[in-house]
């Protein structure tokens, strides 16, 4: 009998706790009488919730990690489905079907079953001791349920209020395609780098002069996705928060994550000084002696 860890035990066991998290959500927001936005926020803290107490039974916090990508196409296909489909609310619809699909598709491969945690989750674990329950809740599950909920509620008020379409919003749709294809690009090509992995760094594609194109893939995509509402409904400017607090997050919290990781190989600070952190553009080489451009 194959263990229950086995990676295909392990789809099965997370499409189940994903299905009881869901139903959680479902009914909470059923239940509460509140405004629409307001009863999404708590019942998506509530799945979270849901989604930690199982991360506690298998002692593997990255039972949350396909929540960044799920969370939001359940919350849009569901609004959707209740509401009548115009331009303007299929197409946020679509960027976000995208976008989610091709993420977890990726995590999907990445995915070696439940006996696999995250390297960044063990390196939390290892260094915060016993207050690791709390970085675990409120940092590896909350605010990232926060940071999501902030990005998809542009589309999800989109979607419910239904405002005239426009020109502004296409352009950003087809912006926000874009960033998905510059994601889903530099993604394909750190698989090739790692199976015939040559060198300490990836220095082809996009890669060649910047470390992090897949994360300005994720910064773009969400910023277009409420850029579009934004031009829908110019009064409701505070719904780019998401976008906002999503940079930050993969400024102050992943990249240095990443960059102090790389860092313990050889070659990492002329790695560094001769690429970008986000944009995959040319950076004229500096001198490890002057460090001049």
């Amino acid at each position: 009998m194959r263990s229950i860890h086995s990676r295909t035990w392990s789809y099965v066991i997370l499409a189940a706790v994903y299905a009881v998290a869901g139903a959680a959500g479902v009914l909470t927001y059923l239940l509460l009488p509140l405004p629409f936005w307001l009863s999404l926020l708590i019942a998506d803290v509530v799945s979270t919730v849901v989604t930690f107490v199982f991360s506690l039974i298998f002692r593997n916090a990255s039972v949350y990690d396909p929540y960044w990508s799920v969370q939001p196409i359940v919350i849009l296909v569901a609004y959707a489905i209740c509401t009548r489909p115009t331009a303007a609310t299929v197409l946020p619809l679509v960027a976000v079907l995208v976008w989610g699909i091709r993420l977890t598709a990726n995590w999907a491969y990445t995915f070696h079953g439940l006996d696999h945690q995250d390297w960044r989750y063990t390196m939390l674990a290892e260094k915060t001791g016993k207050a690791y329950f709390l970085v675990n809740f409120i940092g590896i599950h909350m605010v990232p349920t926060l940071v999501v909920y902030g990005c998809v509620l542009p589309a999800v008020f989109t979607t419910v209020l239904s405002p005239a379409f426009n020109a502004g919003s296409a352009v950003f749709f087809a912006g926000s395609l874009l960033f998905v294809l510059l994601q889903g690009t530099a993604d394909v090509e750190m698989h090739r780098y790692r199976k015939n992995r040559t060198g300490n760094f990836i220095r082809t594609g996009l890669w060649k002069y910047a470390r992090h194109p897949n994360y300005l893939g994720e910064i773009g995509m969400w910023w277009c996705v409420g850029l579009a509402a934004v031009c829908l409904m110019p009064e409701r400017w505070y719904l780019l928060a998401g976008a906002l607090a999503n940079t930050l997050l993969f400024v102050f919290v992943s990249v240095p994550l990443a960059d102090g990781r790389q860092a313990r190989k050889e070659g990492f600070e002329d790695y560094k000084r001769n690429t970008r952190v986000f944009l995959p553009i040319y950076k004229k080489q500096k001198s490890p002696q002057n460090g001049a451009q």
